[in-house]
């Protein structure tokens, strides 16, 4: 049996998240969800409190995907990634609960480890993003789990959101977690590795068409995050962490 990360997971999550899995008819894929090899797809219904669907969790996770729940793949995170990963997925519930508008645009990924059913570990890029919403609410959330053996991972975990306009909002609210936890945004490497290059910060934030006190406000936080006390330093620290 392989080892389980410790289940505990967001207090606002608890709320929504259960350990109902697809059953037999998440077994039978849907033709408009397109699976790639080595991905794996759910389904998770707010409105149902269970998974509606799940596809290749065999491949990836060694899951039949009858028996595939959510609470079960949250607990197959890896000790070092579960606390980040768990905090994430709460905050980014939360936030969604807060929206009324637009809400299919938003998705986050992140970058992690799972256990599979053997016991060995598999590195994936997992997304989450808002999949059918009803009267301004969020129904139903997808998640598909790529399986990526190119990842660097270091002490530093790495995620990015996705949305419309105000995706800004959205990095920010999420951002409120990073100071418990080892993490960069993908914004934050963007800066950092422009910074890496000699860029100024003036000059970085013409590259990416955004204020210079914006371009501050992505890197000035790693340092009291990670201990640095120079952006020499910083960039440093990036590099031995596998963030630029």
């Amino acid at each position: 049996m392989p080892h389980q990360s410790d289940p505990a997971y967001g207090q606002y999550s608890r709320m929504f998240i259960s350990d109902v899995p697809a059953g037999p008819a998440g077994a039978v894929p849907r033709p408009e969800l397109l699976r790639f090899a080595e991905e794996a797809i759910y389904i998770y219904s707010f409105a149902e409190s269970r998974m509606v669907y799940a596809n290749g969790w065999k491949e990836v996770l060694g899951y039949e995907d009858a028996e595939v729940s959510l609470i079960q793949l949250v607990n197959a995170t890896t000790p070092e990634f579960a606390p980040f990963s768990n905090d994430l997925n709460d905050k980014a519930i939360q936030f969604l609960h807060s929206k009324s508008e637009n809400l299919e645009q938003y998705s986050f990924s992140i970058e992690l480890k799972k256990f599979h059913k053997l016991g060995h570990t598999v590195p994936l890029l997992w997304r989450v993003g808002v999949y059918k919403t009803m009267g301004g609410k969020v129904v139903e959330v997808i998640g598909r789990a790529q399986v990526n053996h190119a990842l660097k991972f270091g002490k530093v975990m790495k995620y990015a959101t996705y949305g419309p306009a105000d995706k800004v909002e959205f990095e920010e609210e999420l951002n409120k977690i990073l100071f418990q936890h080892p993490a960069v945004s993908e914004r934050e490497k963007e800066a950092l590795a422009l910074a890496s290059q000699g860029y100024s910060f003036k000059e970085i934030a013409a590259l990416l068409n955004i204020s210079e006190s914006a371009v501050e406000k992505r890197i000035r936080p790693m340092y009291k995050r990670f201990d640095c006390k120079s952006l020499s330093h910083l960039v440093k620290f990036g590099i031995e962490n596998g963030i630029i």
